[in-house]
C-alpha cells in the first residue's frame, strides 16, 4: 500500500485500559507494534512522581505497587469530551483513585501532586501525554518520524468527544487523518469494506472494563456503516476477575477457618486478581489449572486447582448476562439473529471458550472470524484504513498543479465588540491582500457609541488573544439592535491592517490604520499560539457556548421589561401590585447572577435561570390574554 522509502501512516486502537498499534507497509500486511517490555499492547495510563512522569506500563506498574495511587490517572477516555457534571465522569469520580474537579467552563480537571506542585490538567492533556508515549514507541519501532494516524474510537463516543481526542493527538504531534469506530476498524481488519453486496456484521466486543456489540452494514460500493450498536460500558471482564476473587477467598477461608479480608489489603487483592487473570489465560487451551499464591495473606500459602468447567459454572452469570444483553440489543435494533451474516470478535474475554460456544448456539452457526488477535484486530484494521488514506492522499497530490507559495495572515484578526467573545473578521491563513467585513449592531437602548477592541489570535475568548488596537463609532441613539455598523479590515501586501468603519443609519465613515506588524511576532510564537488554540480548544468551545446562553437569558430580560412597559393602565389594573412586584425581584435576581457570575457558571444553569424566570413570567403576562 506504500512504499518502503515513505514514512507510513499509523492505526491506533486508543483503549480505555490498553492501546494498540499498528503499521500497514505492503499490501495489506499489518505489523504490530511491541512496546519495550516486549509487549503488543501498552496500558492507557500516566502517573506523576515526585521527580517525573510515568507513561505506558511503566505508570502501570507504578500505580499497582500502590505508593501514590491517587497520582496515577487512568480510563481518561471517559473524561475525554465530556462536562463535569456529565453522568459517566461523575461514576468514574466515584470509584476512580485520582481527584478530578470542576474546572473552567464546567470542564472535568484532574488534580495530581506532581514534582512536588499540585498541578490541573485536563482530559486532553493527559491523553496527550499517553499519545507522546506511543508515539515515541512507533519511531523507535519504524526508525522514523510518525506524523500521520488513524485513530479508533468507540461507536457511542459523540463529536465533541472524538474533536477533544483529535486535540489530544495534536498536542502530541499526530496529523489525524481520520477518527473511526472500532466496529469499522474490526470490519476492516477482515476485509469486509471490500464486500460489494449487502452485509450486516455483528462486532461482539469485549475487554476488561466495557462490553460493546455492533451491527456494522456493508453496502454494494463497499461502504462501511455502523448502523446500531449497544452493550454496557461499565461491564466488562473486570466483572469475571471479580467473581473468581470472590470465590477463591470463600475458599481460603473455609479451608484456613478464618476471614481474609482482603478491602483492607490492596497488595494481596491485586495478587489474587493477577493469578485469576493468568488461570483464565491458561483455561483458554488448557481443560486444568492451578492457582497458586505465596503468603497470600497472613504469610499463609494458597493453592487450587481448577477445571474449565467448574471455572465455566462458577462464572456462569456472568456468561448469561453476556447473552442478555446481546439479545436485548438485537432486540431494540430490531434485527434478527438469522440476519447477521458475520460475526467479528473483538476483545481479549472473547477468547474464553465458553463465549465462542455460546455465540455460536445464538446464532446456530460454526464459525466466528477470530483469525486475527482479538486483542489486535481493531489497531490491525485501523492501520489498513490509515494506509488507504495516506496512498488516496499521495495520489491526488500528484495530480493538483504546482501552485506558488502565497503570503499569508499568519493568526486570525478580529474584535471583541461587546461580550468578551473574539469575533473573527479575518481568519488565519487567509492569502494577502484581501479584505473582509462584518456587521455589529449596538447592544443597549439608546446607546450612543460602539467601542471596538481588535485582536490578533486564535483564542474563542477575546483577552487570550494578542491586543492590538482600539477605536470607537458613534452612532445614532434608538431601541437595541436597531443602529448598526460595518466594520471592514484589510490587510496589504506589507502587512498593514487597515480599518474602515461605516455606521449604517447616517452613512457617517471612519478609516484609520493599525499596523499590526509594528511588533512583529515571531514564529515561535506564533506556533505557541496556534497550539494553545488547539490545547484550549474545549474550553474555548464551551466558553462560547456559555456566553451564548447568557447572551440569550440577556435577551429575554431585555424582552420582559420591553414588554412590561407597555402594559397599559388598563392592563395594570388587570395585574395585581404582587405579581408586578415579583416580576420585578425575579429580574432583578437574574440580572445580579449574569452581574456575579459573569463566566463562570455552567450553560445549565444560565438555563435553569431562564427556565425559572420564563416559567414565573408567562404565567403572570398569559393573564393578560
Amino acid at each position: 500500500m506504500t512504499g518502503e522509502d515513505v514514512t507510513p501512516a499509523i492505526g491506533i486502537d486508543l483503549g480505555i485500559r490498553r492501546s494498540c498499534m499498528a503499521v500497514c507497509r505492503h499490501q495489506d500486511k499489518v505489523e504490530i507494534f511491541i512496546n519495550e517490555g516486549g509487549y503488543k499492547t501498552t496500558a492507557s495510563y500516566v502517573a506523576f512522581t515526585p521527580t517525573e512522569c510515568l507513561t505506558g506500563d511503566d505508570a502501570y506498574d507504578h500505580y499497582t505497587t500502590n505508593l501514590f495511587p491517587a497520582n496515577t490517572v487512568y480510563e481518561v477516555q471517559r473524561l475525554i469530551g465530556r462536562r463535569f457534571n456529565d453522568p459517566e465522569v461523575q461514576k468514574l469520580i466515584k470509584r476512580c483513585s485520582f481527584k478530578v474537579i470542576k474546572g473552567t467552563y464546567g470542564l472535568p480537571k484532574v488534580v495530581v501532586e506532581y514534582k512536588g506542585k499540585q498541578k490541573e490538567y485536563s482530559a486532553e492533556e493527559i491523553s496527550s501525554m499517553h499519545l507522546v508515549h506511543l508515539k515515541n514507541l512507533e519511531e523507535s519501532y519504524l526508525g522514523t518520524t510518525v506524523k500521520d494516524v488513524v485513530i479508533t474510537v468507540p461507536p457511542y463516543f459523540n463529536d465533541s468527544q472524538r474533536q477533544a481526542t483529535k486535540v489530544a493527538a495534536h498536542l502530541a504531534g499526530l496529523d489525524v487523518l481520520q477518527i473511526i469506530d472500532k466496529p469499522i476498524a474490526a470490519a476492516i481488519a477482515y476485509g469486509l469494506h471490500k464486500k460489494t453486496t449487502e452485509t450486516n456484521v455483528l462486532i461482539f466486543d469485549l475487554d476488561d472494563v466495557a462490553f460493546d456489540v455492533s451491527i456494522v452494514t456493508t453496502d454494494e460500493k463497499g461502504r462501511l456503516t455502523v448502523k446500531a450498536t449497544g452493550g454496557d460500558t461499565h461491564f466488562g471482564g473486570k466483572e469475571i476477575v471479580d467473581i473468581m476473587v470472590d470465590h477463591i477467598v470463600k475458599e481460603f477461608n473455609k479451608k484456613h477457618q478464618m476471614e481474609m479480608d482482603i478491602t483492607e489489603n490492596s497488595r494481596t487483592l491485586r495478587r489474587l486478581k493477577d493469578s485469576v487473570q493468568w488461570a483464565m489465560q491458561d483455561l483458554i487451551s488448557n481443560s486444568e489449572t492451578t492457582i497458586s499464591i505465596d503468603s497470600s495473606y497472613n504469610a499463609i500459602d494458597f493453592s487450587t486447582s481448577i477445571t474449565r468447567d467448574k471455572f465455566e459454572d462458577i462464572t456462569n452469570s456472568f456468561f448469561s448476562k453476556c447473552i442478555e444483553t446481546l439479545a436485548s440489543f438485537l432486540q431494540d435494533a430490531k434485527i434478527y439473529n438469522t440476519d447477521v451474516d458475520h460475526i467479528v470478535l473483538v476483545g481479549v474475554f472473547t477468547r474464553i471458550p465458553k463465549v465462542q460456544q455460546l455465540l455460536r448456539e445464538f446464532f446456530n452457526v460454526n464459525e466466528l472470524l477470530k483469525s486475527i488477535n482479538v486483542i489486535e484486530v481493531v489497531a490491525h484494521g485501523a492501520a489498513i484504513h490509515a494506509a488507504n488514506l495516506i496512498h488516496k492522499k499521495r495520489e491526488k497530490a500528484k495530480t493538483l498543479p504546482i501552485v506558488p507559495l502565497l503570503q499569508t495572515v499568519t493568526l486570525s484578526i478580529g474584535v471583541d465588540a461587546h461580550d468578551g467573545v473574539f469575533s473573527v473578521i479575518i481568519p488565519r491563513n487567509t492569502p494577502i491582500p484581501t479584505t473582509n467585513e462584518k456587521i455589529y449592531f449596538t447592544t443597549i437602548d439608546n446607546q450612543r457609541s460602539i467601542p471596538f477592541n481588535v485582536y490578533q489570535g486564535e483564542r474563542s475568548r477575546a483577552k487570550d488573544n494578542k491586543w492590538l488596537g482600539e477605536f470607537e463609532v458613534a452612532v445614532s441613539p434608538a431601541p437595541k439592535g436597531k443602529s448598526k455598523v460595518t466594520v471592514a479590515f484589510s490587510v496589504d501586501a506589507d502587512g498593514t491592517l487597515n480599518c474602515k468603519i461605516k455606521e449604517l443609519t447616517t452613512g457617517l465613515k471612519k478609516e484609520f490604520i493599525i499596523n499590526h506588524n509594528k511588533e512583529k511576532i515571531s514564529h515561535e510564537v506564533i506556533k505557541k499560539m496556534v497550539k494553545d488554540a488547539e490545547k484550549y480548544k474545549m474550553e474555548d468551545k464551551e466558553y462560547i457556548k456559555i456566553m451564548h446562553a447568557r447572551n440569550v437569558l440577556k435577551e429575554y430580560i431585555y424582552n420582559v421589561q420591553r414588554r412590561m412597559k407597555t402594559i397599559g393602565s388598563t392592563d395594570k389594573t388587570r395585574l395585581h401590585a404582587k405579581e408586578i412586584k415579583k416580576m420585578e425581584t425575579a429580574i432583578k435576581a437574574a440580572n445580579q447572577y449574569i452581574d456575579k457570575n459573569q463566566e463562570l457558571a455552567d450553560v445549565d444553569e444560565y438555563k435553569k435561570v431562564q427556565d425559572q424566570l420564563e416559567k414565573l413570567c408567562v404565567d403572570i403576562i398569559a393573564q393578560l390574554v
